[in-house]
């Protein structure tokens, strides 16, 4: 005779197990420890096996019990991505949306059009994080994205993409400076003199290595921070110029102490692109977060 195994059982036989204890795992999961101890009781009895060991100090695992905490933890996990799809379904648009981007999003883009999106889906929870592209892309291929956000770059297999924007590479320099005479300037000339560096072995930080070592340059900042307002600063106290996005620069250096110019570079028309998962069919509330955040 087939033995039925619960859902909801499975979820606090992995609560139990992370916590190490039914009573904490009671308390998270707004149970009686009484009821969640009987639950536990029947999922062991539906395996044939002990799958914790009862003390005084908690519960551990046995073997049988790790192998059904790692499943355990998956079938939970696609139980929670089931509940997501299901709730985006009916005359509303609900439900949440997992969102990565990168700092240039973040800064210039992303707020405006997040505003425009959530008066048009008030149902839809958007949970914003801030990364790196190449963090941003591996939480796409890992799921742990719905949506992601960063600079252009080839897209991995299972991944697909959209424009989101185009945000082209600057010259950040304070007012006065020898070179803000000039209209442009080159990356050449820009290597020339003290640079402010931002967001060591990010993207931008790895794309100004490589074009300068093309030239059989270095890319040496006499300062690096891990924002572009703290670039700014710098830039403002006279530490050396930046480039630094369009975007960053209208934010954090448009006043009269500092001077912009474009980088006269065909590389510096710097690209921002959306990514996701390729999924069919798709949640409602990401599709529609892709279609609002393309403008």
């Amino acid at each position: 005779m087939t033995r039925r195994i619960d859902p909801y059982s499975v979820r606090l036989f992995v609560s139990a197990a992370r916590a190490g204890s039914i009573v904490r795992a009671a308390e998270q999961e707004h149970i009686a420890p009484s009821a969640l101890s009987r639950r536990l009781a029947d999922l062991e009895h539906a395996f044939g096996t002990p799958l914790l060991i009862r003390s005084p100090r908690g519960v551990v695992l046995t073997d049988a019990g790790r192998l059904v905490l790692t499943r355990g933890e998956k079938i939970d996990e696609d139980l929670q991505a089931l509940l997501r799809e299901v709730q985006t379904e009916g005359s509303e648009v609900r439900g949440t949306v997992r969102l990565y981007a990168n700092m240039s999003a973040v800064i210039g883009f992303l707020p405006e059009r997040l505003r425009a999106f959530m008066a048009a889906y008030p149902q839809v929870e958007v949970f914003l994080q801030e990364n790196d592209t190449r963090d941003v892309i591996r939480a796409c291929l890992d799921d742990r994205a719905d949506v992601g956000i960063g600079v252009d770059m080839p897209v991995p297999p299972g991944l697909q993409a959209w424009p989101f924007a185009t945000d082209p590479l600057q010259v950040v320099l304070p007012a006065g400076h020898a070179l803000a005479k000039r209209k442009a300037l080159t990356f050449v000339q820009v290597l020339d003199v003290p640079l402010i560096g931002v967001h060591q072995g990010g993207a931008l930080d790895r794309a100004l290595h490589e074009r300068a070592s093309a030239l059989h340059r270095h890319f040496a900042p006499t300062v690096s921070v891990s924002s572009f307002d703290a670039v700014c600063r710098m830039v403002e106290a006279g530490l050396g110029i930046a480039v630094i996005p369009q975007s960053a620069a209208a934010a954090y250096a448009g006043n009269p102490r500092f001077v912009r110019r474009p980088l006269d570079e065909p590389w510096a028309a710097r690209e921002l692109r959306m990514y996701a998962l390729r999924k069919s069919p798709r949640s409602r509330a990401v599709a529609s977060l892709i279609e609002q955040l393309q403008g």
